[in-house]
């Protein structure tokens, strides 16, 4: 037996130990539905392991380099609650809900959500599943199946808490949802892996931003499956803004399924972490949908983001657009990966993609594999990707005026990354994201 082949081995016998005592610990509850599945996600993941650098999924993105630590499921053994003046820089809007989790855990003490409309909630999975049974039940793992891979079924395997979210019909829910995602990382190397559900009823509208911080400096491992669902005529924004320690590693998977007239945008933005892996799949399942995916990484040092997504047409009338930007600094490396499918019945399609990155040093990379499968006649698609370092000539003209070397870079860099940070329409975390773009692009590299 190899070395890759022994070390998935080990770990595979690792999940089974950690999911009999996780299985002990439900108290009675491990007869129910849900538990079935989690118990076909073992097995999945027993039958066909980890993936590899071998598999072209993950290329560019070893997963030995994410699972090489001993990490304790935070399930079996929560994390310490921190001290709540240790998150008072963090949750910093007053008239927003907001919903903090610790290594996956929900903490209502620490949380707070406003809107009290009927039928609305904003919570914890785990209090949802006991009070709201049919509804998890009835979409849990619809969208993320186990057979996406064995991080989604290792998740799926150990689901117990995370964010779910409900909005009845019709509702226009004005306070924004902030959930807080925070990795305890000061007492042990743990592993979280929160499960979020975000069902969006028809002609119903919600912003919700996730944000993801670490506390303390070991290794830890937040493996996160989000499944979002918007029927017809809905709205959702969605933002992601991943700012972990640099020894935090992230791998999330968020499944959409839109249906006919829905509207969902989502921007992520990566600037913390150590090996960082998002997969965006968006379903359009009626037409006259529209799709937006942004994202915005800037990396330094020996930081790793790899973001894929999937567009996946499958009716007519529908648009999607992607854009993607990047900038490396020091031996950081970025992977983009987007493919766009444009199936049979998906007549009028507009689809488009774009990839762009800036290096700032020689030793920096990013990697770009824009896909296009069209299997259909009348649309409208395109895909485009570029690498390279700033203009010498918009450089020179903003010089040539007076302004100094540094102060030209950052003014470049900030317009270069504002067409993301623009995307986000949600004042309060646009204002942070520009504060946070400033005080990165003003560090001397």
């Amino acid at each position: 037996m190899d070395k890759i082949s022994q070390e998935n081995t080990d770990l595979k016998m690792k999940l089974i130990d950690d999911f009999n005592s996780f299985e002990a610990s439900l108290n009675g509850q491990s007869g129910n539905r849900m538990h079935s599945i989690r118990q076909d996600a073992l097995a999945y993941i027993n039958e066909n392991g980890f993936p590899t650098k071998k598999n072209e999924e993950w290329k560019y993105t070893n997963p030995a380099n994410i699972l090489k630590h001993d990490y304790e499921q935070a399930l079996v053994k929560p994390a310490e609650l921190p001290d709540p003046s240790l998150l008072k820089d963090l949750i910093t809007d007053d008239e927003a809900s907001t919903l903090v989790f610790v290594n996956g855990r929900f903490v209502p003490q620490l949380s707070n959500v406003k809107t009290e409309l009927k039928d609305f909630y904003a919570g914890s999975f785990a209090d949802a599943y006991r009070t709201r049974g049919e509804i998890v039940e009835r979409h849990f793992g619809q969208l993320a199946k186990i057979q996406k891979g064995a991080f989604v079924a290792m998740n799926t395997a150990f689901t117990f808490d995370g964010a779910l979210i409900i909005v009845p019909e019709g509702a226009d829910i004005k306070e924004t949802v902030r959930i807080f995602n925070i990795a305890d990382a000061r007492n042990g190397i743990y592993m979280s892996q929160p499960r979020n559900m975000f069902i969006v009823g028809s002609n119903a509208r919600i912003r919700i931003s996730e944000e993801f911080y670490t506390l303390g400096s070991n290794p830890s491992l937040t493996n996160m499956v989000t499944e979002i669902f918007c029927a017809e005529r809905s709205t959702l924004e969605h933002y992601k803004v991943q700012n972990d320690g640099v020894s935090a590693n992230h791998v999330g998977n968020t499944c959409i399924r839109q249906e006919a007239n829905s509207h969902y945008t989502n921007t992520t933005v990566t600037w913390g972490g150590n090996i960082i892996r998002n997969n965006m799949q968006a379903e359009y399942a009626g037409s006259n949908t529209e799709c937006h995916f942004y994202g915005l990484y800037l990396l330094r040092d020996k930081q790793h983001a790899d973001n894929h997504t999937l567009a996946d047409h499958a009716m007519p009338n529908c648009y999607s657009n992607e854009l993607y930007k990047g900038i490396l600094a020091d031996k950081a490396t970025g992977v983009f990966n987007g493919r766009i499918l444009v199936r049979q019945d998906a007549q009028k399609t507009n689809a488009y993609q774009s990839n762009n990155c800036i290096l700032l040093s020689e030793e920096a990379m990013n990697y770009s594999k824009p896909q296009l499968e069209i299997f259909a006649d009348d649309v409208k698609c395109s895909h485009g990707a570029t690498t390279g370092q700033l203009s010498t000539q918009e450089m020179f003209y903003l010089r040539s005026r007076g302004i100094d070397e540094e102060l030209a870079r950052t003014m470049l860099l900030q317009a270069f990354a504002g067409d993301v940070i623009d995307s986000v329409k949600d004042d309060h975390l646009r204002a942070k994201l520009e504060q946070k773009l400033m005080e990165i692009l003003n560090r001397a590299d």
